[in-house]
């Protein structure tokens, strides 16, 4: 692994831990002034701040997550794009959550700091294997 993929490798994770921790302020900071994100709800644009109201405001708990074939990419010297598996556990507006997902994420450098500006979450279907 170079050291750029591991960079990103950990920006990722500790943007996720930062939601386990429900530390706002670094979540906001890592985010880009204009973010978009797309997922099973839809599609939304959001910034820092609004990112930090919805993390206050939403009824939902991540309680762990474990990356699985996390590859990065690098189309230019400021951007990378990582795509991965997730499996994330917690509670969403009171119930039970145990999701596995595919994710990706574009991170941006900006005045020298990495920010996220996509982020996209797909749920997985649980496949029966076949006998």
């Amino acid at each position: 692994m170079t050291a750029r993929t591991d960079t990103i490798r950990k920006l990722e994770t500790r943007f996720w831990q930062s939601m386990v921790d429900k530390d706002l302020e670094t979540a906001m900071e890592m985010i880009a002034a204009e973010c978009l994100i797309a997922g099973p709800q839809g599609t939304m644009r959001i910034d820092p701040e609004t990112y930090g109201k919805m993390t206050r405001e939403g009824q939902w708990t991540l309680k762990a997550f474990e990356f699985d074939d996390l590859e990065v990419v690098f189309p230019t010297d400021d951007v990378a794009v990582v795509a991965y598996k997730v499996h994330q556990t917690g509670d969403m507006k009171g119930e039970k959550m145990d999701l596995r997902c595919a994710d990706t994420s574009t991170w941006v450098k900006q005045d020298g700091d990495w920010k996220c500006s996509v982020h996209t979450e797909t749920i997985l279907e649980d496949r029966a294997k076949p006998d």
